[in-house]
């Protein structure tokens, strides 16, 4: 099978699914370049991710999962931006042109894509390892969207969802914890399956003050929110939300999980503590729970405070790609 017939069989649309592309696609699949027209008034947010096979996804991962991981982390980019998903592309790099491997990935890609109305409008394929980028172009109206540099002093601290799933799979994997067959398979599932908070992100437009989404953990993601509106924080451990088996986890794992645990795809945002109305409406609207887990603070830094209001003293790591681990300062 060479590349346009993989193109053609597996990635080009048509009848009814070509049809309801997004108004915004003048042209999609089949030229040298799409072509995007949006709405007046209207921003274009574009956001890229890459995943690489034994960095971010295992060798045994199904298809139809790795792909729908792939747009996955994109949109929950988007969400982060309080922006409507419009467009994508996809390069995909593999050993060789597998029926049984493309088939079940293309589902997966498009399953995600109809959910959130996104259509795939190009991209490239090569051999080679396994290895899957995707780039995502969304609307937001101009000046609303949700930035990391907004965050100020007195605002809550929330998070969508709840956290540290997806670590505890990846530690079942690598065999350093162990959990029964039914919490592995939710866990799996957070893990390779993500679900991305778009509506959420949409409904908090002129609600939330920032946003960010938890890709390399809350510590390391909330670090990126610190940094840009150049404000402090305090987290209360005890309010961090999580399921019955990372709640059970010893101390140091738990901690782990929750708090640099990476790959939660959950949204992390402030607004004013004013807001708490709006924020609670938001999330109704969205069909996704909220949970308020601290405070913006004045002084920099970001503070721990355990279940019994004493700070954490270690310290506490996010996840860097290179330089593995970065670390912030606690009391």
């Amino acid at each position: 099978m060479g590349e346009f017939e993989l193109i053609d069989r597996f990635f080009r649309r048509n009848g009814a699914a070509a049809a309801n592309a997004p108004s915004g696609v003048v042209l999609g699949i089949g030229d040298d370049c799409a072509l995007l027209a949006p709405r007046p008034g209207m921003q274009l947010a574009v956001s890229c991710d890459m995943l690489v096979e034994g960095r971010h996804f295992l060798s045994t991962v199904a298809p139809e999962m790795l792909a729908h991981k792939a747009l996955a982390v994109n949109l929950s980019d988007l969400a982060a931006c309080g922006a409507q998903p419009l467009a994508f592309t996809l390069a995909l790099s593999m050993p060789r042109a597998d029926e049984a491997f493309l088939a079940p990935f293309a589902r997966g890609l498009f399953a995600l894509a109809d959910a959130h109305g996104i259509a795939l409008v190009g991209g490239d394929t090569t051999a080679g390892p396994l290895n899957v980028c995707v780039t995502v172009m969304g609307e937001v109206p101009a000046g609303q969207a949700l930035r990391r540099s907004g965050a100020r002093a007195g605002d809550r601290v929330w998070v969508s969802g709840r956290l540290g799933d997806a670590r505890l799979a990846l530690e079942v994997f690598r065999g350093t914890l162990t959990v029964s067959g039914d919490v592995f398979a939710d866990t799996r599932r957070a893990m390779e399956m993500p679900q991305p908070r778009v509506a959420l992100g949409v409904a908090l437009r002129g609600v939330a003050s920032s946003a960010v989404d938890l890709s390399d953990g809350l510590l390391g993601d909330l670090g990126h929110v610190l940094k840009a509106s150049h404000v402090g924080a305090t987290l209360d451990e005890a309010t961090l939300p999580c399921s019955d088996a990372v709640a059970a986890l010893d101390i140091p794992w738990r901690r782990t999980c929750l708090l640099h645990g990476g790959d939660d795809y959950e949204l992390l945002f402030t607004a004013p503590a004013a807001s708490d109305a709006a924020v609670m409406a938001a999330a109704a609207t969205a069909g996704v729970p909220v949970t308020a887990i601290g405070r913006i603070d004045a002084e920099p830094g970001l503070r721990l405070r355990d279940a019994q209001g004493q700070a954490v003293g270690a310290p506490l790591r996010g996840f860097d790609h290179f330089a593995a681990e970065t670390t912030a300062t606690v009391p």
